[in-house]
């Protein structure tokens, strides 16, 4: 699994060449990408590329990035910089630093790809017919869970909204205090 793992963040890697001349100055440098229980060890090399590590100590790395298990769902649902919130870095601050930011910007050029396929203009509204759908798949998402928001605080009132919230929590409040102020009568009675 590591193989396929470094030939498509090296295929992400070739589409942009900002991101491998951010990373061609840490020709070198080890790094151990963790994905739940996925361990993606990997050398930078001088073209800005990734290769699979395979020579080095374990545990030598100059930076490790751990990911949760969830991260491919969290990619598809907000993209690597919603994926990378979850990270946790370790080791060289400035490689770490390169790195996290050529992951939350590394971008798919599926337009790209599907081009040298289908060619530019049906990969162009392939791509856009493509964003559109998943466009009104999240609008249909998002109004399907107002709607039911509604339902659940008008309609039949199993939910409290914000401002019934408000006022219970703050009658909580004040029943907490008049039963503490009971309580203290009542140790002075007894």
């Amino acid at each position: 699994m590591q193989a396929p793992a470094i030939l498509a963040l090296n295929h992400l890697l070739g589409q942009s060449a900002w991101a491998r001349d951010r990373l061609a100055s840490f020709s070198g440098k080890r790094v151990n990408l963790t994905i739940g229980p996925l361990k993606i060890p990997f050398v930078i090399t001088p073209e800005g590329l990734l290769a699979q590590e395979t020579t080095g100590p374990e545990g030598t790395f100059d930076v490790e990035i751990e990911l949760p298990a969830d991260t491919p769902l969290r990619l598809i649902r907000g993209g690597s910089g919603e994926a990378m919130k979850a990270a946790r870095i370790t080791g060289a601050a400035d490689l770490a630093d390169a790195l996290g930011f050529v992951l939350r910007n590394l971008r798919w050029d599926a337009e790209e790809d599907l081009s040298r396929v289908v060619g530019d203009i049906a990969a162009h509204r392939l791509v856009g017919g493509a964003e559109a759908f998943v466009s009104w798949q999240r609008d249909a998402a998002r109004r399907l869970a107002e709607n039911l928001a509604e339902y659940a605080v008008h309609e039949k009132p199993t939910v409290l909204g914000g401002a019934a919230f408000k006022v219970f929590s703050e009658d909580l409040v004040k029943f907490r205090s008049q039963l503490e102020a009971l309580e203290t009568r009542i140790k002075r009675l007894g």
